[in-house]
C-alpha cells in the first residue's frame, strides 16, 4: 500500500509540464498545473477505502476516455471534418481531456464522501 500511494503522489510531478505554458507561447500547457493537486497523496494515509475509491476512478476514466476517444473520432471521420489521422488525433486528445476530467472529479467526489461519513 505504500508503494502505490507513492505512485499517485508522483502523478502531481505531470504537473511540472505546466512550466512550458509559462516560458512559452503554448498556454495550454497551463492546464497540467491541475495535476499539482495529485502530491496530497504523499501525505494521505492509505487505506482500503482508498484503494478502492482510486480504482473505481481510474476505472470509470478508462472507459469515458475510451469511448471518447471512439464517439470523437468517428465523428470527425465520417463528418470529413478531418483526414483519418486527424481524426483520431482529435480523438485521443478529446479522450485524455475527459479521462483526466473524470478521474479528477471521481476521486474528488469519492474523497469528499469519505470525509463527510457517507455509506454507500
Amino acid at each position: 500500500m505504500l508503494c502505490r500511494r507513492y505512485l499517485y503522489g508522483s502523478m502531481g510531478f505531470l504537473s511540472l509540464l505546466g512550466f512550458i505554458g509559462v516560458f512559452t507561447e503554448e498556454r495550454i500547457f497551463l492546464t497540467f498545473f491541475a495535476f499539482a493537486v495529485d502530491f496530497e497523496y504523499f501525505f494521505v494515509k492509505s487505506d482500503e477505502m482508498l484503494e478502492e475509491y482510486m480504482n473505481r476512478s481510474a476505472a470509470r476514466a478508462f472507459y469515458c476516455g475510451m469511448l471518447t476517444t471512439a464517439a470523437v473520432a468517428l465523428v470527425y471521420f465520417l463528418a470529413g471534418l478531418r483526414s483519418g489521422r486527424a481524426a483520431l488525433l482529435a480523438g485521443f486528445a478529446a479522450g485524455w481531456g475527459v479521462s483526466v476530467a473524470v478521474y479528477a472529479l471521481s476521486t474528488a467526489y469519492y474523497g469528499f464522501r469519505e470525509k463527510w461519513g457517507l455509506e454507500k
